[in-house]
C-alpha cells in the first residue's frame, strides 16, 4: 500500500509513524511533512491548497490512500476532487466537512438530530451581538464561525469579555472571514474531554477518551492554542457515558448525515462537556485532533493502515485493539507562541530524549538546516510516554522533555493535572 499523508504537524507525524509499522504500507509520501516525518516518509513541497497538484502528486505515485490531516483542505473540498479524478481518500465530502467549518451549520445540525449541546443565538452583526450580550447575566461562549485553527473561541465571564471577544472577531477580523458570523453560547460547567470515532459513513469505531490543554498556561489560563497537551484515556468519562455518546452523539450524527445525502467517511471529532446533565458536545472536527492523535495512536494495538483504507472504501473491517496503558504528551512551543515567536532555533538532545522505552517524539514544527533540526513553527514538539498509569507517564514524558532544548523553549507544566 502507498499513502499519501496532508499536513506537515506532530498528528501527521504520529500518524506516519504509525503507519509505517503495518506490513502492508510500501511507501509513505507526506505534503508538506517536517523534520521529522521525513525520516519515514517522502515529504514534498506542495501547496494544500492546490488539489489539482496534490491529486497530480498521489496519481504519480500511484497512492491508494490520501489521509487528510488538517481542516482546511477539507473544507476546501479535497475530498470530492480527489473522488472525481478516482482517487481514494479519507474524509467527509465538503457539504459534510462544514461539521466543522461552520460552527452555525453545526450548531443547527445537532439541533435538528438531537445531539445534546449548548443553547445558542448566532449573529452576523456586531451591534445585534453586543445588544444581546449586554441582556445575558450568564457567563457566555463566543465563536468565530468558521476556521480559525482552534483559537477562536472566547470563554466570557461578563459583558466587558464578551464586547472584546466581538470586537477582535468581527470588528478587528483576526480571523479574516472566518468572522463574518458568531455563535454566542451558554457556558457549560463541567469538565471537557474528547472522543474520536472512525467511521465508513454507517458504521462506527470509538477510540479511547483522551483531554486535550487548550490554554497556553498552566491551570488552564491565558489565551488559547492549537493545543498544548493532551493525554490518554481521560477518568472522566466511563463505559456509561462513552455508551451514552455512542448513542446520542455518533449514531444521531451518522444517520443525520445519511438524511441530508452527505457522504462521511473519515474521523468524527467530537468535543465534549461532560455536565451534570451527561455530556454534551461542545465542537465537532472533521479529522484527527492535534495533540489527541499523538496521545491516542501509540496505544493502538492493531494495523492502523488496513482499517483507515477499509473506512475509505465504505466498508470497516480489520482489527481495533487498544493497549491498556496511558499516554501523556506534551507540546513543547516556541517562545511567544500563540504570539508572535522566532524560527531557526536548533533544537538539541532529540536522541537522547527518545532513548528510554515508550518515549516518542513527534515533529509538529521543525526543518532541517544542513545537518541540523531547527524551529519553524509555534507548537514544535510533541513529546509523548507511555507507562501503567497516567501519573507514571507523566514523569517519563516530562524526563524527557527535559532533555531537550532550544532558545525560548516553552511547555506547560501541568498537563494531566485534572486526571491526576
Amino acid at each position: 500500500m502507498r499513502i499519501l499523508i496532508i499536513g506537515g504537524g506532530g498528528r501527521e507525524h504520529a500518524l506516519a509513524w504509525k503507519l509505517s509499522q503495518s506490513s502492508s504500507v510500501e511507501a509513505i509520501f507526506c505534503v508538506p511533512g517536517n523534520a521529522g516525518i521525513a525520516a519515514i516518509a517522502h515529504c514534498v513541497k506542495v501547496d494544500m491548497e492546490d488539489l489539482p497538484a496534490l491529486a497530480a502528486l498521489a496519481r504519480k505515485n500511484k497512492v491508494d490512500l490520501t489521509i487528510v490531516g488538517p481542516e482546511a483542505p477539507l473544507v476546501a473540498g479535497i475530498v470530492d476532487y480527489f473522488w472525481q479524478e478516482g482517487l481514494t481518500i479519507l474524509g467527509p465530502e465538503r457539504k459534510a466537512a462544514l461539521l466543522e467549518g461552520s460552527k452555525v451549520w453545526a450548531k443547527e445540525f445537532m439541533m435538528e438530530y438531537g445531539i445534546p449541546t449548548a443553547g445558542y443565538e448566532f449573529f452576523s452583526n456586531y451591534q445585534a451581538a453586543l445588544d444581546y450580550v449586554r441582556h445575558q447575566e450568564r457567563p457566555l461562549v463566543i465563536k468565530a464561525d468558521g476556521l480559525a485553527a482552534g483559537k477562536g473561541v472566547y470563554v466570557t465571564n461578563n459583558t466587558e469579555e464578551a464586547d472584546m471577544a466581538l470586537q477582535q472577531i468581527m470588528v478587528d477580523k483576526i480571523y479574516g472571514d472566518a468572522g463574518n458570523r458568531v455563535v454566542i453560547e451558554e457556558k457549560l460547567q463541567g469538565e471537557e474531554v474528547s472522543l474520536l470515532a472512525l467511521t465508513d459513513g454507517n458504521d462506527f469505531w470509538v477510540m479511547p477518551s483522551s483531554q486535550d490543554h487548550k490554554p497556553i498556561g498552566e491551570g488552564d489560563s491565558g489565551p488559547n492554542t492549537g493545543g498544548m497537551g493532551a493525554y490518554s484515556p481521560a477518568p472522566v468519562i466511563n463505559f456509561a457515558k462513552t455508551k451514552y455518546v455512542k448513542e446520542k452523539v455518533f449514531k444521531p450524527l451518522i444517520e443525520g448525515m445519511q438524511r441530508k445525502s452527505l457522504i462521511y467517511r473519515g474521523v468524527i471529532y467530537a468535543g465534549l462537556m461532560i455536565t451534570d446533565d451527561g455530556p454534551k458536545v461542545l465542537e465537532f472536527n472533521a479529522r484527527f485532533g492535534d495533540p489527541e492523535t499523538q496521545a491516542i495512536l501509540p496505544r493502538l494495538n492493531s494495523d492502523l493502515a488496513s482499517v483507515l483504507l477499509s473506512a475509505a472504501k465504505g466498508k470497516l473491517k480489520g482489527d481495533w485493539h487498544w493497549k491498556d496503558e496511558a499516554a501523556v504528551c506534551v507540546i513543547m512551543a516556541s517562545g511567544g507562541y500563540p504570539g508572535s515567536y522566532e524560527k531557526g532555533k536548533v533544537i538539541k538532545g532529540l536522541d537522547d530524549a527518545a532513548q528510554e522505552a515508550g518515549v516518542f517524539v513527534f515533529h509538529s514544527g521543525t526543518a532541517k538546516e544542513g545537518k541540523l533540526i531547527v524551529t519553524a513553527g509555534g507548537r514544535v514538539l510533541s513529546i509523548t510516554a507511555m507507562e501503567t498509569g497516567i501519573k507514571e507517564a507523566v514523569e517519563k514524558a516530562y524526563r524527557a522533555v527535559d532533555k531537550i532544548d532550544f532558545e525560548g523553549a516553552y511547555c506547560r507544566r501541568d498537563i494531566a493535572y485534572r486526571a491526576l
